[in-house]
């Protein structure tokens, strides 16, 4: 092979690994749909109207499933009134319900919660305790079945199930091998999720019922447990680095680990699980989790702004505002341009701040940019579909760019679309 040549295993993701569909409410997950974004609110949800709100604004940004915590009466009480406000509003987004330690007794007395539900979430270390354990998940997977509803049997490695892993390291301290306390641990971690699915198998729920999950907080063991559960069966995968952190280090730790994962052809579905900053916006996990997918060519959700970082030849900070105004602004204006302007998710705008690669760049992209670096004449050219279209000048440049990206979309992507006219007025 030519040095220079992508070797083919590495040329784009591996196929998708086979697993069973499932629905959950409106929303395929598995079996070769789209990789599905979802999210949770950090609401109290007896706070009907802020969980509401929040539901409402992950929905708005992007999540296409959203969990909510269910751990007292309460929050069980609280749940129907949840989804019939957000119907109300036009919010189909489907809603699954957190459940730990008395998720059995709240589905049971709270029959309006269990049917307001589209999915169920089954922790199998804390689902019940010794003799209770079998009878409280079997009390849920029978409700789960009687509503016809999913379930996400979701082992974690804060909460494991520690007689499993009791019993897995007495078996291995007898080995004539024995593995390290870290591999005995993820291998507990497979077997509950496997272990718990097959439980529900034999209760009757079917496989196409059932997302399984296995989430640490070390990248690689998360890849390491996600790889294993993968090879051992086809059931729908979700994935999701839990505690991974606030800001950037939650960023990278999750893009570090998921990245591979989905390159691997592992994950049906994932959550970007960010501590938010006091008072921030937790949308953010939803946009974390949308850009992944979308850098890495798997999905498109909204138009591409390219920038320079900028360098000693771009002082001025005129290219760093207009391309956070563009991004800032295409992402206030998704959802209705998801309606209104059906494929301009595909566009890509670059905004660039000197010479050096601004007109090449701005080329490649639908509608480009190339600002004047420090002591270059002031002059921005603005390139069309790869041709020349306008030089903008003075004080104005900024917004008269955004007009000109704002004309390219209803005139690409509007009814009755057609190829842009302005293409058609250049210098």
């Amino acid at each position: 092979m030519n040095k220079f040549e992508i070797p083919q295993d590495v040329a784009g993701p591996a196929p998708r690994h086979h697993t069973t569909q499932v629905m959950v409410g409106n929303i395929a997950v598995g079996g070769g749909a789209p990789i599905v974004v979802q999210s949770m609110t950090n609401t109290d949800t007896a706070d009907i109207q802020g969980t509401i709100d929040q539901v409402a604004a992950l929905s708005r940004a992007g999540s296409e499933m959203v969990r909510i915590t269910v751990d007292r009466d309460e929050a069980a009480a609280a749940v129907p009134h949840i989804r019939e406000a957000l119907d109300k509003q036009g919010i189909t987004t489907p809603l699954v319900g957190d459940f730990h330690y008395i998720g059995h007794k709240l589905l049971a007395e709270y029959p309006a919660c269990a049917a307001a539900l589209d999915k169920y979430r089954i922790n199998p270390g804390n689902v019940g305790f010794k003799s209770k354990r079998d009878s409280q998940f079997a009390d849920i997977i029978e409700i789960a079945n009687k509503n016809n509803k999913a379930v996400r049997i979701g082992a974690n490695w804060g909460s494991l199930d520690q007689e499993l892993l009791t019993k897995l390291m007495d078996e291995n301290a007898l080995s004539a091998n024995p593995k390290d306390v870290r591999a005995v641990t993820r291998e507990a971690m497979v077997q509950s999720a496997l272990l718990s699915a097959a439980r529900a198998e034999e209760l009757g729920m079917p496989k196409n019922k059932m997302i399984l999950s296995a989430k640490v907080s070390a990248v690689q063991d998360l890849i390491a447990v996600y790889q294993t559960l993968a090879s051992r069966s086809d059931y729908a995968i979700h994935l999701g680095l839990t505690e991974a952190g606030m800001g950037s280090k939650g960023i990278v730790a999750s893009s570090a680990a998921l990245g591979i994962l989905l390159q691997q052809g592992i994950g049906d579905t994932i959550r970007i699980s960010l501590t938010p900053e006091p008072g921030g916006d937790r949308t953010l996990e939803v946009q974390v989790a949308q850009e992944l997918l979308q850098t890495m060519g798997f999905r498109t959700f909204v138009p591409l702004v390219a920038a320079c970082p900028g360098c000693g030849r771009t002082t001025s900070t005129t290219f760093q505002e207009l391309a956070r105004s563009i991004q800032d602004f295409i992402r206030v204006e998704m959802p209705t341009w998801k309606t209104q302007y059906p494929g301009v998710e595909n566009l890509n705008v670059a905004v660039m701040g000197c010479i050096v690669n601004g007109p090449g760049e701005s080329k490649h992209a639908n509608i480009g940019i190339s600002l004047p670096g420090t002591g270059e004449t002031p002059a921005a050219p603005v390139f069309v579909d790869g041709e020349k279209f306008r030089t903008l000048r003075g004080p104005t440049i900024a917004a008269d760019f955004k007009a000109l990206v704002i004309d390219y979309i209803d005139q690409r992507y509007g009814k009755g679309s057609k190829t842009p006219e302005i293409v058609t007025a250049a210098e």
